[in-house]
């Protein structure tokens, strides 16, 4: 009992004087910190950028659907020019559907052809699509105003169709869009709906920023077109997409004639590839941040060893009132561990702060409330482990040498 208050007494006393000692210098003390709060800070910052880069691009692709399969015509075959009966039709939608009930939740085919909207007097280009019946499962279609297609659109053909957010502001500026008529080329449809996908792959869909959206049957009715430009499927688990994949190209080939290519994809590879982006930036990032840190280290070092010299004279009267080699090592390397440690926490509180605040001020955004700027608290332990363990090592050199010094020529020096 005697020897754990004797330890506790003599570790009291060592901090004691450590804090005495960097409150006596507090400009200096806060100037030194100032590398290792920048460290801190910026490792935990680095890594929730990190985290919330990956998180958004791979919610954009599992929103799009991870587990999803799309197919299009490639070539009629070597030498030969493409035919109408080369295309993706109904009949293999239908077959998808019958081969792989399992397997697949939903299959839908999609087609559209350029057109004109009248809007302030002046044409513009759009998008007409015409979509089967599950494309909103597979893409995913939220209704912000009105509402989607339902069966009976996709059978009646009833004239009409929806609309993204950005067409109706062109179009109807001063009014509601919802049960209004517009104007596509020659036809005109009416305005039961204006939609957006909830999350959109680049490259992977039809619906631009301008697009009217009808149901096939309609589509084929006016245009005469019994095709898509685009199938896709869903399987019903991620584990199942390889095998879907190879299934839907061989449901294709095997429906239309020898020779004809298809490309039948999925987002896997895309997805693989986004994670290990995110990974190798989130590497190259802390390596920067601890860097960083290493240099902040050094700084701590070099104050230090000033710090030993200007004490120099301190140093020998405690040595000669009987204070120990590893008292005086320890005193500076508590010094050290001080700078480092506060620091850090203070680099990891601001750290944490900032990406609060950003929530906090998303929350403003309608269009970014899906959004959120995740913290990692392996991050923080991390920042501040390192942090602080910077300070120890960097301070071992000067608290070496101040221990070392010799009583009587630290008593001489001025």
């Amino acid at each position: 009992m005697a020897v754990r208050e004797k330890t506790f007494s003599f570790w009291a006393e060592i901090w004691k004087l450590a804090l005495q000692a960097l409150l006596a210098n507090k400009l200096r003390s806060m100037l030194t910190m100032l590398g290792i709060i920048i460290g801190s800070a910026s490792i935990v910052l680095v890594v929730t950028i990190a985290l919330a880069g990956q998180r958004y691009v791979v919610e954009q692709i599992e929103g799009m659907g991870s587990n999803l399969v799309y197919a299009s015509v490639v070539t009629g075959g070597e030498g030969e020019s493409l035919a109408l009966a080369d295309q993706i039709n109904p009949a293999d939608l239908a077959a998808v559907k019958q081969g792989l009930p399992r397997l697949v939740t939903a299959v839908a085919g999609t087609n559209e052809v350029p057109m004109t909207v009248s809007a302030g007097g002046r044409e513009r280009s759009v998008n007409l699509v015409g979509v089967t019946q599950e494309f909103n499962q597979i893409r995913n279609v939220e209704a912000l105003q009105g509402r989607y297609f339902d069966p009976d659109d996709f059978d009646s053909r009833a004239k009409f169709c929806v609309i993204t957010p950005e067409l109706a502001r062109r179009v109807f500026p001063s009014q509601d869009a919802v049960g209004n008529d517009v104007q596509v080329g020659e036809l005109h449809f009416n305005v039961i709906g204006i939609f957006r996908e909830r999350t959109g792959v680049i490259g992977q869909t039809e619906i631009a920023r301008e697009s009217v959206v009808i149901p096939f049957s309609l589509l084929r009715y006016y245009t005469g077109t019994d095709y898509f430009h685009a199938l896709y499927v869903r399987a019903d688990r991620p584990e199942d997409v390889q095998l879907v994949t190879r299934q839907v190209a061989e449901i294709l080939k095997s429906q239309h004639r020898p020779g004809a290519q298809y490309r039948v994809q999925n987002l896997a590879g895309i997805l693989e590839t986004a994670r290990n982006i995110a990974l190798g930036l989130s590497v190259v990032l802390i390596l920067v941040a601890v860097i960083a840190l290493v240099i902040s280290g050094i700084g701590i070092m070099n104050i230090m060893l000033v710090t030993v010299t200007e004490r120099t004279r301190e140093i020998g009267i405690r040595k000669a009132m009987g204070a120990s080699h590893d008292a005086i090592r320890y005193q500076f390397l508590m010094e050290a561990l001080a700078l480092s440690g506060t620091g850090a926490l203070a680099g990891v509180l601001i750290a944490i702060m900032i990406p609060a605040l950003l929530n906090f001020l998303i929350g403003f955004f309608p269009e970014a409330d899906r959004v959120v700027v995740p913290v990692s608290w392996l991050s923080v332990v991390l920042a501040f482990v390192v942090s602080s363990c910077v300070g120890l090592i960097f301070g071992y050199l000067p608290a070496n040498r101040a221990a070392r010094l010799q009583p009587a020529e630290s008593l001489h020096h001025e």
